[in-house]
């Protein structure tokens, strides 16, 4: 069963208290204030009015200071007030509706045309409250629905990222460090001027969620020369290096497969070809310089160094972090963008934090 309305009838005058409590009582929970403060405290606590019915007229606080401080108010402002008041002129019925009434009622009131007008904007509330909760639920919903996307791409992003992985199992959690090496370079040069037009929060995540991609190559690799444990010969390290170029066009056939345009595979897809080049143009596999490099390859191909020097392979040992810096550093203006060098200097610590939360 439905409950009852509860209706504030505000007014200074007793009477008229009492002829719109008597009218009102026998189909809706009334209650009653006869100041503009006591109104205020009341619409300000539980249970809150569905409707309220204000005198203008009052001494004090008027009824148009307390619609506005109802207004101003998150807890009140959705509240329908009706004025009701011995003003009859139009300027006066303007200024009400202006200040945001949602009717105007003048005394001496007519019981039929009160309880009528009452009962319109209750039903009124009504439709708007179901309106709003099932707005709210489905905000709720896309927002859910959305979340679950999310982690349904990033898991299958992860799971094709982990088939590179399978094939050369001493990566471990290479993916996830490189993937907050990248989030981390992104973030700290969001403001600089290069960078500022492209490295938005949106951008940022999708470099995030596309950075576990870029050796996805390997897995067109033949075991004997991805898992030689010594030094590549120049016609095995010419096919390793081919990775960038496979991983790149697998994400092209992906992006070519879908019915409508993904942005994160765009980047994944610079990232996996570009993400050895180099700043000189001596790199791989298109020897592209400068800022002919996109913007996400260069983060990574910060990222990924970092983090091959400082991992244990079957041919060599770790790398001390402070060597390993050393040599990202020498290789600002060369290997890398300077710029990017110069956040990874600033973000040098958060990178060690990286490393040690996502160690093997």
């Amino acid at each position: 069963m439905q409950a009852q309305p509860n209706i504030l009838i505000v007014d200074d005058v007793p009477e008229n208290l009492s002829v719109l409590g008597e009218l009102l009582q026998p189909t809706y929970r009334v209650r009653a204030a006869n100041s503009g403060a006591r109104a205020l405290q009341i619409a300000n606590s539980p249970p809150p009015p569905d409707l309220i019915l204000l005198d203008v007229m009052m001494p004090g606080m008027d009824g148009y200071q307390v619609l506005r401080e109802l207004r101003d108010n998150a807890t009140t402002r959705d509240i329908p007030v009706i004025f009701v008041t011995a003003m009859d002129g139009t300027d006066d019925e303007e200024k009400g509706l202006d200040l945001g009434a949602v009717d105007y009622i003048t005394k001496p009131i007519r019981p039929a045309i009160v309880l009528a007008r009452v009962r319109a904007q209750l039903e009124l509330k009504r439709a708007r409250d179901i309106l709003s909760d099932h707005n709210a639920y489905l905000e709720q919903e896309v927002a859910r629905r959305m979340a679950e996307n999310q982690l349904i791409q990033e898991v299958s992003i992860h799971a094709l990222a982990h088939l590179a992985e399978t094939r050369d199992p001493e990566t471990g959690n290479h993916l996830r460090r490189t993937q907050e090496y990248v989030r981390t370079l992104a973030r700290g040069l969001k403001h600089h001027p290069r960078f500022s037009h492209y490295l938005d929060e949106r951008t940022i995540g999708q470099l995030a969620q596309s950075a576990p991609l870029h050796d996805i190559g390997k897995v067109g690799i033949p075991d004997h020369i991805l898992l030689k444990p010594g030094k590549l010969t120049p016609d095995e390290w010419a096919i390793m290096k081919t990775h960038a170029e496979i991983g790149a066009e697998a994400i092209a056939q992906a992006i070519a497969d879908s019915a409508r345009p993904v942005e994160f595979l765009q980047i994944a897809q610079e990232i996996a070809r570009g993400h050895h080049e180099k700043w000189d143009g001596s790199g791989y596999p298109r020897g592209l310089a400068g800022d002919g490099i996109p913007i996400s390859a260069r983060l990574m191909a910060l990222a990924d160094v970092f983090d091959a020097l400082i991992c244990a392979r079957v041919y060599k040992p770790p790398m001390p972090y402070e060597e390993a810096y050393s040599i990202i550093v020498s290789g600002s203006g060369t290997h890398f963008d300077p710029d990017v060098v110069d956040a990874f200097i600033r973000e040098f610590d958060t990178f060690k934090r990286i490393a040690d939360n996502y160690a093997e």
